[in-house]
This record gives C-alpha cells, structure tokens and sequence, in this order.
C-alpha cells in the first residue's frame, strides 16, 4: 500500500471543502414585502407577483438579510 503525502492529504481536503461551500456562497437572499399582509419574508428566490410583493433588497446570506429587514420601517409590526 502506498503512503499518501501530507500535502496531498491537504490538497484533497481543500478540494473537498471548496467543493461544498461554492454552492452555499452562490445563494441569494431576497427580502420581500407582502402587501396584503403587510409582513416581510426572506426567501431564496424572486417571486413574479409584483402587485402581491415587493421586492426590498437581495442579499449575501440570509443572517444579512435578517438584519436588513429588522431595520426597514416597513417591516417592523
């Protein structure tokens, strides 16, 4: 049986890891208002219904998107 290098083992596992977390990093945030409810929501993706939503900002992560929305007035209830 052959020995696998340290460095290889390390190049093995940054492949790996880039590998699951550039899906993850590719993912947009989107905070939407809903004018019947009067209640925003973060969803992951864009909605068509332009008289139903509004669209009040896309974002990186959903913990920013989180916070953005907490401080928009018409968000707050």
């Amino acid at each position: 049986m052959q020995k696998i290098l340290p460095a290889t083992k390390f190049l093995i596992a940054a492949l790996l890891i880039g590998a699951f977390a550039a899906p993850a990093s590719a993912a947009s945030y989107y905070v939407m208002f809903n004018h019947k409810t009067k209640t925003c929501s973060v969803a992951t993706s864009a909605t068509s219904e332009t008289e139903k939503f509004s669209m009040m900002g896309i974002y990186g992560s959903e913990l920013d998107a989180k916070m953005a929305m907490s401080g928009m007035m018409s968000c707050r209830n």
